[in-house]
C-alpha cells in the first residue's frame, strides 16, 4: 500500500473547493448532465454555495446531495480530513480525537465517523481454496458455557488465506445460523478450517473438504491446520475497539466490524487506504 501523508493531503485538499471539484470529478468523469439541457455541458462552480452551474442554463448541480454530505453544515474539508485520519491507522480512530483535532463538536464527529463507516460495509466474493472459520464474542460480561447463557454479542469469521475476511454479528452460534455464513461466503470443495466446536460437525455434507485443530487440547497448529490468520484478524478487532473506543453497543457493532473488515481487506491496495475509501463514496 503506498503511503499518503498529511503534506499529500493538504496538497490535493487545500480548501472546501478543491474537496467539491475532486467531488464532482469523480461522480461525473465523463461530465455533468444537464437535466435542461438533456447532455453534458460545461458546468462552473458557484462561489456562494457548493454547487456547479451549467454554462448554457445556469441550471444547478448539488454533487453532495444525495451522499453522505447532503445537509451536511460541516465544511467538506474536514469530511475528508476525518477520512483520512481514519484511514492512516490499522486500529481505527474516535470521534473524541477527531473532536480535538478539528473543533466539532463530539456529536458532528461521532456521526461524522458513522456516515463514513456507512461506505465500508461491501460485498464479498465468494472464497475458495483455504478458508478459516472461527467464532468470538463481542462486549459484555461472560457468563456459563460457550454458546450458553452469554450476554456478549456473538460475531463469525470467514477468511480465506492470503485473501479477505468477513465478519457478521449473528444471534446465536448454532448450526442454523452459521452453516447457511459459510455457504454464503465459501464456495464447495473449498478446505475449512476450523476449531472442535459441534456446529462445525455437518461441513463434510455440505461438500467441503474440513479440518479440525483441537484448542482445547492445547493444539494450535498441526501441519497447515490451524486457525492463526482468523484469530490474528479478532486480535486486531478487539485491540482496536478497546484501546480505542473501549466499548461498541450491539446496534453499531457491525458498522464497526465492516470498518476492521475492509481496512485488512485493502491493506494491500496500490492506491493508499485514504483513496480506496473515498472511492466509496456513491449518490443514494
Amino acid at each position: 500500500m503506498n503511503k499518503y501523508t498529511i503534506r499529500d493531503f493538504d496538497r490535493d485538499f487545500p480548501d472546501d473547493g478543491a474537496c467539491l471539484d475532486w467531488l464532482k470529478d469523480f461522480l461525473y468523469p465523463a461530465g455533468i448532465p444537464c437535466k435542461v439541457c438533456g447532455e453534458v455541458t460545461k458546468h462552473y462552480r458557484v462561489k456562494s454555495r457548493p454547487s456547479y452551474s451549467c454554462s448554457r442554463c445556469g441550471h444547478h448541480v448539488h454533487p453532495m446531495a444525495g451522499t453522505i454530505y447532503e445537509d451536511s453544515r460541516t465544511p467538506l474539508k474536514l469530511w475528508f480530513y476525518a477520512t483520512y485520519i481514519m484511514a492512516q491507522t490499522r486500529c481505527g480512530i474516535s470521534a473524541k480525537q477527531l473532536q480535538r483535532e478539528t473543533g466539532v463538536t463530539y456529536k458532528t464527529a461521532w456521526r461524522m465517523f458513522r456516515q463514513i463507516r456507512s461506505l465500508l460495509d461491501e460485498p464479498t466474493a465468494p472464497m475458495s481454496g483455504q478458508v478459516e472459520v472461527d467464532e468470538t464474542y463481542m462486549g459484555g460480561k461472560r457468563k456459563g458455557r460457550i454458546g450458553r447463557g452469554i450476554d456478549k454479542t456473538p460475531v463469525v469469521g470467514v477468511v480465506q488465506r492470503g485473501g479477505r475476511v468477513v465478519a457478521t454479528k449473528t444471534p446465536d452460534v448454532t448450526r442454523a445460523t452459521v452453516l447457511p455464513l459459510i455457504r454464503q461466503h465459501v464456495m464447495p470443495r473449498s478446505i475449512v478450517y476450523t476449531d472442535e466446536y459441534r456446529t462445525y460437525n455437518t461441513l463434510p455434507a455440505h461438500g467441503y473438504a474440513h479440518h479440525r485443530i483441537h484448542h482445547s487440547s492445547k493444539v494450535y497448529v498441526r501441519g497447515d491446520v490451524h486457525t492463526n490468520t482468523i484469530e490474528g484478524f479478532w486480535s486486531l478487532v478487539k485491540r482496536g475497539i478497546g484501546g480505542v473506543y473501549h466499548s461498541v453497543s450491539d446496534k453499531y457493532l457491525q458498522s464497526y466490524l465492516n470498518e476492521y473488515a475492509f481496512r485488512y481487506n485493502h491493506r494491500e491496495d496500490e492506491r493508499p487506504m485514504f483513496q480506496s475509501i473515498l472511492a466509496r463514496i456513491q449518490k443514494a
